[in-house]
């Protein structure tokens, strides 16, 4: 499995915006075939830092994931409301 963490700074006042439409992205892919879970998550004392944390099952889930039609219409309207975005990076578990 592949765990991706993509941290964003949004724009203050941008915040609901941003939640709103973060919604059905995060609706869209959490019926997709590959994905273990989906999440939007917001920074404990900053509402402005919001992460997508997501895990799914292989490589290949997240290639078809980054080509539907929700991710390729929805991210680039959250982009427009962010002050930066963090790399976003890619995590396999340590298995002990």
């Amino acid at each position: 499995m592949i765990k991706i963490v993509a941290v964003m700074k949004v724009k203050a006042e941008c915040v609901d915006t941003f939640k709103s439409l973060a919604k059905e992205l995060v609706e869209k892919s959490r019926a997709e075939e590959g994905n273990v879970s989906y999440s939007l998550n917001e920074l404990i004392g900053d509402p402005a830092t919001l992460a997508f944390i997501e895990i799914w099952k292989d490589q290949a889930a997240i290639d078809i994931h980054n080509a539907t039609e929700h991710f390729t219409g929805i991210l680039p309207k959250l982009a427009e409301l962010c002050e930066s975005a963090q790399p976003v990076n890619l995590f396999t578990e340590v298995e002990f």
